[in-house]
């Protein structure tokens, strides 16, 4: 019991309601669905459907790019008519965009279900924060996305580990169950999330507000707290996330000459790591710098990057070694973003334009997944694959440097500095 207090202190646990918990679940089954392909994009279109990995790498990009463009769209549909219905429009019409893409032999076909895919499950981020921020009271709120951010790990590693299991190089109908399954999770936990309807309409406190009714995307974008964490964030996600997703295992396949299936492995030696880690950081960041929890997140990825960089001289067994080791620290690096970065915008955001407010945050994540693949076509594609990594690290590190200068813009409550008064 005295372990349990430690890591998930009373008064946090008193806000463990059933409806919050029924929004974990969705959170935890969605999260599977995502494990089972994650970062298979390029293999499954280079590796599996036999496209050029130029093509696959430019059509990562191009669905980015699509997904960036529809993020103001779900922002400002969120804040009209409430995260719950546009989450579960979500979710059913990436179900079925997943179907289309389990079958892509063409590009055509890859093309149109890789840009639906894009559009429909890339509104997810910014209803999910929205809503998770209704039913926590303020002062809970870094600890309740922390502790959201740990079941997504939990659901990604469940799916990483089915999807090592399935998947073949030798077989592609492996890789079409998989996406046939990733459609049917989608399904049931966009049943889930209806079952949250009661919480999840639209703001209706400012409806008699003429001036409050009057803003919207000119008002988010003059603020410019909101301005530098997006484009501090965008930075440091290129030198994260994006590049991981866009060219880590096609760097594990074809630079490091490792099977497809050690790719599951590595992404357990992660999300595990957050699993366990999440709840011990999330008591050792009460109080502190949020902008500087940020930037040591660049730092950890950094050192990610070079250890990847350093695979590339390493006999095979202590190559798997140290990308398991780069994983662990990839994850610690991932426990300080998500919680500081969603509780610091909804910290700093109205609660008639949260919806926007998330939804900017939520472009990072698809600049970021524009940006990254962009690079790693041109590294790949002019066969500079062995520097890739070290010039990603690079990047990570910039971001760091973005993070602490926008400490100077926030307050001391507004950073993470002080307690909220409850």
């Amino acid at each position: 019991m005295q372990l349990i207090d430690t890591l998930v202190p009373a008064d946090f646990r008193s806000t463990i309601n059933p409806t919050l918990r029924r929004f974990y679940l969705c959170t935890f089954f969605s999260c599977i669905g995502n494990g089972l392909t994650l970062s298979l994009f390029v293999v499954y279109l280079h590796n599996v459907r036999g496209f050029t990995d130029s093509f696959a790498t430019l059509l990562l990009a191009l669905c980015a790019f699509a997904g960036l463009a529809a993020s103001p769209v779900w922002g400002t549909t969120t804040d009209r008519f409430g995260p719950v219905p546009v989450a579960l429009f979500s979710d059913l019409t990436g179900a079925g965009a997943l179907v289309l893409w389990a079958f892509a032999h063409t590009r055509l076909m890859a093309l149109l279900a890789g840009l639906a895919i894009a559009v429909f499950s890339g509104a997810g981020w910014g209803p999910a924060s929205t809503l998770l921020s209704r039913l926590v009271p303020e002062e809970h709120r870094q600890r309740a996305f922390g502790f959201n951010f740990m079941l997504v790990n939990l659901g990604i590693g469940f799916g990483g580990l089915i999807s090592a299991s399935i998947v073949d190089l030798h077989h592609p109908f492996s890789f079409t169950v998989l996406y046939l399954l990733n459609a049917g999770v989608m399904v049931l936990a966009g049943v889930l999330f209806f079952t949250l309807r009661a919480h999840g309409g639209p703001v209706r406190v400012h409806h008699d507000d003429p001036e409050k009714l009057a803003e919207g995307w000119r008002h988010v974008l003059s603020d410019r707290r909101l301005v530098k964490i997006v484009l501090a964030s965008l930075v440091l996600l290129i030198g994260g996330y994006g590049s991981q997703e866009a060219g880590y295992s096609l760097f594990v396949v074809n630079n490091l000459k490792l099977s497809v299936h050690v790719i599951g492995v590595i992404f357990f030696f992660n999300t595990s790591t957050i699993v366990l880690a999440q709840l011990w950081v999330l008591n050792r960041m009460q109080g502190r710098s949020r902008t500087r929890m940020m930037a040591l997140t660049g730092v950890s990825w950094f050192l990610f990057w070079v250890l990847l960089d350093v695979a590339l001289r390493l006999p095979a067994a202590v190559t798997i070694i140290s990308l398991c080791v780069g994983m662990v620290i990839f994850a610690l690096g991932e426990t300080m973003l998500t919680p500081t970065s969603s509780a610091l915008v909804n910290q700093i955001a109205p609660e008639h334009l949260r919806g926007r407010y998330n939804s900017s945050l939520g472009l990072t994540w698809g600049l970021s997944a524009m940006v990254a693949p962009a690079i790693a076509a041109i590294y790949f594609g002019d066969h500079l694959g062995g520097w890739w990594p070290i010039s990603i690290g690079l990047l990570a590190l910039a971001g760091s440097a973005m993070m602490l200068n926008l400490r100077r813009t926030l307050s001391a409550s507004e950073d993470g500095r002080v307690e909220a008064v409850k």
